[in-house]
């Protein structure tokens, strides 16, 4: 699935990427980013390194925004997201959607001052997440789950 209006005067670059669904007393983990244009929330994860698998990169992207340590589960979702980021560069990412679960919890081990981890209500988060795709990939995630709809 394509998410995001491309712009026919931009180049937008390719960029893999990984997001995760954490989820512990029925909230799942989200990012709080602080910039200039205003805050907004998305998934915890991000870009991957060039010698790195969607695994390994969610890993360490979820220790550098959130300073939680996770052990991914299942790859749910597969989509892709154009958007200009604050920097001005536009991308296409090309995301995988992943469940995991938190292994450790170290706040001090948190890299990106200006991504501060929150817990919201899975619904509430499908609202609110910036990126189209990541809210899709919430509301797969919530009609995968035992209570979820269609799932009684």
């Amino acid at each position: 699935l394509q998410f995001g209006v491309r712009k026919p005067a931009s180049d937008y670059g390719h960029r893999a990427t990984a997001f995760g669904i954490v989820e512990r007393d029925g909230l799942i983990a989200c990012v709080r980013v602080e910039r200039e244009t205003g805050p907004y929330f998305d998934l915890p994860g991000g870009g991957v390194d060039m010698e790195e698998t969607e695994v390994q990169a969610l890993i360490r992207e979820f220790v550098e925004e959130t300073g939680l340590t996770i052990t991914p589960a299942e790859r749910i979702a597969e989509a892709s997201q154009y958007f200009v980021k604050t920097t001005g560069e536009a991308i296409n990412n090309l995301a995988g959607f992943w469940t995991a679960s938190v292994v450790k919890e170290d706040p001090a081990a948190k890299s990106e001052p200006d991504h501060t981890l929150v817990w919201i209500d899975p619904n509430e988060a499908a609202a609110s997440l910036r990126h189209e795709a990541h809210a899709w990939a919430v509301l797969v995630w919530i009609r995968s789950q035992p209570s979820g709809p269609g799932n009684s």
